[in-house]
């Protein structure tokens, strides 16, 4: 369904190309953080990051994967081992990186090996890259506690692998569902994520 919806954007010469980002946990203000995070379609993610308060920005792009510069229409093949992910720019002394991984556990199935929804292929594994040791353990402990509370019935099965070389994706993925709510894909698939999110998670949400 995705790439069906990508065709006109692609003929329409507004891929742009990719620089690789090295991983790190600071940003250049010390005060913020960075996590990278994989649950699915990066346009999924990224519309539900950009909403928590204490969450200064949002990438969608590409890791983990052994190809340079890697494109959109690539990292769809499967073949280049990259994960769709969100790379997120965050205050902790608004929300914490705990919080940050309660709303990924909770938001999407960590179950489904290589898979979201009608989303197939290993660019779609649920997977934690973490920038520092810290996040590690931090990572390890709150799947633990989810699997223990039985958020799931089925065991989860999140990668969670250290933050390797950041590919941010072609422009016209930025910000997607804000720019394309209209789209079918964001209507059926993203909008009862946003709505779950929202109901969930109304307290950690930017005042608007």
């Amino acid at each position: 369904m995705r790439m069906i919806l990508m065709i006109g954007l692609v003929l329409t010469g507004m891929l742009s190309a990719q620089t690789g980002v090295p991983a790190k946990g600071k940003t250049m203000e010390s005060n913020k953080e960075t996590a990278t995070l994989g649950a699915g379609c990066f346009w999924c993610v990224e519309a539900i990051y950009e909403r928590l308060e204490g969450v200064e920005s949002v990438a969608s792009g590409y890791t983990g994967g052994t190809v340079k510069n890697p494109t959109y229409e690539q990292v769809c093949t499967g073949r280049t081992g990259h994960a769709e992910v969100i790379q997120v720019t965050f205050d902790p002394k608004k929300i914490s990186y705990k919080e940050l991984l309660e709303v990924f556990f909770k938001t999407h199935d960590p179950t489904t090996l290589n898979r979201q929804g009608a989303d197939v292929g290993t660019q779609y594994r649920s997977a934690i890259f973490y920038h520092s040791p810290e996040q590690k353990a931090a990572a390890e402990q709150v799947k633990k506690e989810i699997e223990a509370a039985k958020v799931w019935d089925d065991p989860i099965v999140t990668e969670i692998s250290p933050a390797s070389l950041f590919y941010k994706a072609e422009q016209y993925h930025q910000n997607y569902y804000d720019q394309n709510s209209s789209q079918p894909y964001c209507m059926m698939v993203i909008n009862p994520k946003l709505s779950k999110f929202r109901k969930e998670f109304s307290s950690k949400l930017k005042k608007q």
